[in-house]
């Protein structure tokens, strides 16, 4: 079995970098096709687990709009005949809709073939005459969908369609040389990145980092449900926010205590959304620099956003010795074989502080951010040298 991604195209490397990073920390044995730019299909997915695991990938993945049941690849040319073949009462159970998404720029009449193929499932299984004429039930007719050219193809299925909230949704994509026919069981929870922006949530402070790229980031840590993050620059608690979406246990800290307080606001007005799971139990906070932290239980990842920018306050420091403390101070607080994901501004010489640490760089994405900044996202794993 197989699922078909649409991918978000606002960044080049990361969203596939994020799907790599939760298919390996969630076990999940598949195989990445990519289509093209945006497009990706994830393959040789295990039947028993399959629903398990699409499940999964819509819980955690940031960078992905949308993510399907892959049911029917085909081309353009023979799409009709093989759409056809589809038994859709495995996945249409009251109404649908029919939406067509193109990549490299293909030539098709969108409507008309949304039109077409929503025809086809509404005159999917009935019976037909010796002429191949349906039988029509006269008292089962929906005169809102007669064909007047073709009065024979009068719709006389169950079947209704629902262009605004369908309970079932058909998604058609187009690439240069191929046509997959997908449907969505589960839905991305979009709606969680628009609610929890930095400036909607009870205490803000400019520079957060959007939730989008928090989410990426604990993904990239490769943190799983019930596992210990750790956050040692919180800020506002955007990054916890993220660890806490996909179940982790959560321990801030801030050198600011301002900041300190505002994250427990922030996890509190997270935590009383109806998706959110976060419970009070699962997270603590403390007013603490990050070069004092001794915790008593280590922490599986560390994923963290240091201050760098001119809003944000470094408690005195400068800045560009911040990473190098932190990086010495952090090692005692981390497991074996953790993962650290941290960002930081391209002027900065990363990889000479890391010359002499126990820590390997694994992956690294430059995400251009105004004239005068890159942010660097660096994947790093603690290793015994």
């Amino acid at each position: 079995m197989e699922l078909i991604l649409i991918q978000s195209q606002e960044h080049d490397t990361l969203p596939l970098a994020e799907l790599k990073a939760v298919l390996e920390v969630e076990n999940i044995d598949s195989k990445i096709e990519i289509i093209t730019e945006g497009l990706v299909v994830v393959k040789s997915l295990n039947n028993n687990d399959f629903y398990k695991n699409y499940k999964t990938l819509v819980n955690r993945l940031a960078y992905t709009h949308e993510i399907h049941e892959l049911v029917l690849r085909t081309n353009l040319s023979k799409l009709e005949n093989e759409f056809k073949t589809v038994n859709w009462d495995n996945y249409i159970f009251s109404d649908f809709v029919v939406r067509i998404k193109r990549f490299d720029k293909v030539e098709i009449d969108t409507p008309a073939l949304e039109r077409r193929l929503g025809h086809l499932v509404l005159t999917y299984n009935i019976d037909k005459d010796n002429n191949g004429k349906y039988n029509i039930d006269e008292d089962n007719i929906d005169k809102d969908n007669i064909d007047e050219n073709n009065k024979n193809s009068v719709i006389t299925n169950d079947f209704k369609v629902n262009l605004k909230n369908p309970n079932s949704f058909i998604r058609v994509v187009a690439s240069k040389d191929e046509i997959f026919v997908a449907y969505e069981k589960f839905k991305l929870n979009k709606k969680h990145f628009q609610d929890i922006k930095p400036h909607k949530r009870p205490f803000f402070y400019p520079g957060s980092m959007s939730p989008k790229l928090a989410r990426c980031m604990v993904n990239l840590s490769r943190t799983k449900k019930g596992e210990l993050l750790l956050d040692p620059f919180c800020g506002t608690g955007g990054i916890l926010l993220e660890g806490g979406m996909i179940g982790a246990k959560l321990i801030g800290c801030d050198i600011n205590w301002n900041m300190k307080n505002g994250t427990l606001i922030n996890l509190k007005h997270c935590s009383n959304f109806d998706y959110c799971e976060i419970e009070e139990s699962d997270y603590e906070v403390y007013n603490i620099d990050v070069r004092e932290l001794k915790l008593y239980k280590k922490v599986d990842a560390v994923v963290t956003d240091p201050p760098y920018g001119i809003s944000t306050s470094t408690g005195g420091t400068k800045k560009g010795e911040i990473f190098h403390q932190f990086l010495e101070s952090i090692d005692y607080n981390m497991k074996e074989n953790a993962y650290l994901c941290i960002a930081h501004p391209h002027y900065l010489d990363f990889d000479s502080i890391l010359d002499n640490l126990d820590f390997e760089l694994l992956e690294r994405h430059r995400i251009k951010m105004h004239k005068s900044l890159t942010r660097i996202i660096s994947v790093i794993k603690k290793i015994n040298k």
